[in-house]
């Protein structure tokens, strides 16, 4: 007996998004750890997934990847425009170590948050809210690298005000030569910031889906809710916004490259996000899956190595 088997009457029926192939979805998961690295049809040429081995190796990797882009770019005297997550959270006293180490300004530097917790409207918290992604930032990101941080200009948070400028924003950027890069981690329903697979239902054709810059108040999907649950708000889930303000294609599939990390590793073998890293690299590009178009970008997806399986139940 499987969840395929036994889902129809069941309580779970409906709960799940209607557009995924639970078994095509199960089949992802169901082969050997050192095939993670067997290249599929639809990946980018210059995509590759990169294993840590654990997850002080992946903060360390991935901070040093989006240092790396950061410094490369000031090296060549370009505009970076950076699209940002709050979490995984432990690469950014990585980011601030090397850009240190390195003395590099980060004056040429554009940052646009990709999501921040809202109402209905689209307000957000008020920005010094120990759960505002905001204030994270600032926190982990900007206060510690001190005189050599963005400029408080050039820091962008999706607010109701800000988060509908980004389009026009980016465009100015990349216009004048800057390079654009998505930094992001993969979510249990595998969305990329908070872009939800439901939202696919919204949509007439996938290039409309595709088109999407932004969302305001966007209704989160649960397995989303009861992911920050236990990673952000140690399992209070009554204190989680149900919506929240997002990134969407239109600007994160624009990018030049991305920079991906999945690090939902526990304790006794519990994993939460082997799934969403097995299904992102091997279902092909499904806007019901947000992530699956990742893999066709170039750049790279680090992650932790117990994550890539083998994928078979256990008690522990």
């Amino acid at each position: 007996m499987n969840f395929m088997d036994t889902v129809k009457g069941s309580d779970v029926q409906g709960f799940y998004p209607e557009g995924w192939d639970f078994k095509r979805i199960d089949e992802c998961c169901s082969h050997q750890p050192e095939e993670i690295f067997d290249r599929q049809d639809f990946w980018h040429t210059e995509f590759e997934p990169v294993m840590c081995d654990n997850i002080e190796h992946f903060d360390a990797m991935m901070g040093h990847e989006i240092a790396l882009e950061i410094k490369t770019a000031r090296d060549g005297g370009r505009k970076l425009a950076l699209i940002l997550p709050v979490g995984p959270m432990g690469i950014y006293k990585w980011v601030v170590y090397y850009l240190r180490s390195w003395n590099v300004d980060c004056s040429h530097v554009h940052c646009f948050n990709m999501d921040e917790w809202s109402d209905a409207e689209g307000n957000t918290l008020p920005e010094n809210d120990p759960a505002a992604f905001k204030n994270a930032m600032e926190t982990a990101f900007y206060t510690p690298l001190a005189d050599l941080s963005v400029p408080v200009s050039q820091r962008n948070f999706a607010m109701k005000d800000n988060l509908p400028e980004y389009p026009e924003k980016i465009l100015a950027l990349r216009s004048e030569g800057a390079k654009l890069v998505t930094v992001f981690g993969i979510g249990r329903s595998f969305h990329i910031a908070f872009w939800e697979p439901h939202f696919a239902k919204d949509f007439d054709s996938e290039e409309e889906w595709k088109a999407a810059e932004f969302r305001l108040g966007a209704k989160l999907h649960p397995l989303t809710m009861e992911q920050n649950s236990f990673l952000s708000f140690k399992s209070r889930f009554t204190q989680i916004p149900c919506r929240a303000n997002t990134v969407g294609p239109g600007l994160f599939l624009k990018s030049d490259r991305i920079i991906g990390g999945c690090d939902g590793v526990f304790h006794r073998g519990m994993i939460w996000q082997g799934m969403s890293l097995w299904v992102t690299l091997r279902y092909g590009p499904d806007p019901w899956l947000p992530s699956t178009y990742m893999p066709a970008m170039p750049g790279r997806i680090f992650f932790v190595k117990e994550l890539a399986g083998p994928m078979i139940a256990e008690c522990n």
